[in-house]
């Protein structure tokens, strides 16, 4: 099985899940991830502002902006990766769909970020991130000195035994579906 084949599977998946229960099971899992970010306590953590068939984790957001112990930043794409930014309403629809702050401005990829949340398409038996193709995580995560801790998130679990990713390809400290 080719990583293209098994993304059009997980994507198949993930269109049949995210229509049963969706609103259940983000809740449930903005839940886990809390516990999570209690037990390690970051103070500058990068979420994700969510696709249709992506964990909301926008319930997640509102609770961390709301404590003043942490900052929550979230991707801004610049060329082929992205740069985290302050959270900050409104948000414009860009690229791919994909939603950031209009007003956020940044200097560079040098916050020193202590968790970072993201999204997958699936995993192999490497537990590696399958994405969503453009490879943004694995160039971001390459230009981090220090790597965070590190959180996937998924709808419902999407999981070949075949090895599909590159070495490239990050990896988790947690895996929550």
């Amino acid at each position: 099985m080719t990583k293209d084949n098994f993304r059009k599977l997980c994507f198949k998946k993930l269109q049949y899940n995210s229509k049963h229960g969706k609103i259940k099971k983000d809740k449930t899992i903005c839940l886990k991830i809390l516990k999570i970010i209690d037990l390690h306590k970051p103070k500058n953590i990068l979420l994700y502002i969510p696709l249709e068939n992506e964990v909301d984790i926008r319930f997640l957001i509102n609770i961390l902006r709301k404590r003043r112990n942490i900052e929550v930043y979230v991707p801004f794409m610049k060329d082929k990766s992205f740069v985290p930014v302050k959270y900050r309403l409104p948000l414009k629809k860009k690229r791919f769909g994909i939603k950031e702050p209009v007003f956020s401005t940044y200097k560079n990829n040098k916050i020193p970020l202590d968790m970072v949340i993201v999204p997958i398409v699936g995993i192999d038996n490497t537990f590696r991130r399958v994405g969503f193709g453009a490879g943004m995580y694995d160039r971001f995560f390459d230009t981090l000195s220090k790597r965070p801790k590190t959180v996937f998130t998924q709808l419902s679990m999407c999981y070949t035994s075949d090895v599909v990713t590159d070495k490239y390809d990050i990896r988790p400290d947690y895996i929550i579906t």
